[in-house]
């Protein structure tokens, strides 16, 4: 088992045993997993968190909430959902009995505690949740107005399952994709997720011919 965490302790990443990576959007999703098999309470992520969180969540008849992105954001809608537990797809977890902030070391108790209940090898855990694959791309939009090409996006799937609350998230049978101007530079960031890495990068490619096009 390998342990990596972020300079100031506050993401964490997982190396199974193999020396197999495991993506870091799984790290809240094993950690929900734990805690939800000894306490209940609602989960809180941000909107391009994978989606293997709600698919954890609905095997333990608990709810997940969507913020912006930021631990901040995620924080504030704990807080006013009442959630027990969150987090953030870069390997932060959140546990408000300790305090209200991404930690590794949380991240880690929980999923060693896991591991010994469980009696598993993490590979094993990491077998039993959704194997869903995320893409990140971005698009260079040159002068284009950011806020605009989003406008359009959203009016263009208002019958979707959509969010505005931070940039566009367009939730979709298939999958889902959320695209977010940068603050420093002329680029449209899209991130999409399905069942297999070709499928996300197609849905992936074709927003970003969208919001071009």
């Amino acid at each position: 088992l390998g342990l990596v965490v972020g300079p100031d302790a506050d993401r964490l990443a997982l190396i199974a045993d193999g020396g197999v990576y495991v993506s870091e959007e799984l790290t809240q999703v094993l950690a929900a997993d734990f805690w939800w098999q000894h306490h209940s309470g609602p989960f809180a992520t941000n909107l391009s968190s994978s989606r293997a969180i709600e698919r954890v969540a609905a095997k333990h008849g608990q709810d997940v909430f969507r913020s912006a992105v930021g631990e901040i954001n995620v924080v504030e809608e704990m807080k006013r959902v009442g959630a027990a537990i969150g987090g953030e797809g870069n390997g932060g977890v959140i546990l408000p009995d300790l305090h209200y902030g991404r930690d590794a070391l949380v991240g880690v108790a929980l999923i060693l505690q896991h591991l010994a209940d469980s009696g598993s090898t993490l590979s094993e855990l990491v077998a039993s949740m959704p194997d869903l694959k995320i893409v990140k791309m971005k698009t260079d939009i040159g002068d284009l107005d950011p806020d605009a090409l989003l406008a359009r996006m959203a009016k263009a799937y208002q019958g979707e399952r959509t969010s505005t609350i931070d940039g566009v998230k367009i939730d979709l049978d298939e999958g889902w994709v959320h695209m977010r101007k940068s603050n420093t530079e002329p680029i449209i960031r899209v991130y999409a997720e399905a069942e297999t890495d070709a499928a996300a990068k197609t849905l992936g490619e074709r927003f970003m011919a969208e919001l071009l096009g």
